[in-house]
């Protein structure tokens, strides 16, 4: 780079380096490194290592928090068909840095108050929309709310269980599901 990186470009560079090392591989000089700058650059733009860390989570909140919007609209869907459009796009695009992020920010959150708040406030809305989704097709509040977490968890979890299925067999069981969590039993 040539000296004009900008913030985001440091928060970029530090969502990557989470993906791949983890909250303790995000230093200064590692992130500097990544965009092929010195330091100083980075004390030009943040005050020290906390901040950028905090810019960090305002910038994935706020993607999150539009990528929910989008997934969970309604648009001229009927909510089976958004809740069964929302499990497609996460088998269509399975985004493994993204996947990676997601992870390296749960377990940051783990021993990190502001990024364990900036999960549960993702978390909170996830669930809201797609608890949403499924009360308007006649589920309880409670059984809206179970399958909402359940989705989830199978949305999170298909990306680190089926890995090595073939795409047949992945989109066979991407329908499945799909059917298992739209039925009313």
């Amino acid at each position: 780079m040539s000296g004009a990186e900008g913030s985001q470009d440091w928060v970029a560079a530090g969502l990557e380096t989470l993906a791949v090392g983890g909250i303790d591989g995000v230093r200064v000089e590692v992130v500097a490194q990544r965009l092929g700058v010195t330091k100083g650059g980075f004390y030009r733009r943040y005050r020290d290592r906390r901040a950028l860390l905090d810019a960090m989570l305002e910038t994935w909140i706020a993607g999150r928090m539009d990528a929910i919007h989008r997934q969970t609209q309604l648009g001229n869907e009927t909510p089976d068909l958004r809740i069964r459009g929302l499990i497609r796009l996460f088998d269509e695009r399975m985004n493994p840095q993204g996947l990676s992020i997601e992870l390296a920010i749960r377990q940051w959150a783990r021993g990190d108050e502001a990024a364990a708040a900036a999960v549960a406030k993702v978390d909170a809305v996830r669930l809201e929309r797609v608890a949403a989704l499924y009360e308007q097709l006649g589920f309880s509040k409670d059984d809206a709310e179970a399958r909402g977490v359940i989705l989830y968890a199978f949305i999170f979890g298909q990306g680190l269980l089926l890995q090595a299925v073939s795409p047949a067999r992945r989109e066979a069981l991407f329908e499945a599901c799909a059917d298992a969590l739209l039925r009313k039993s």
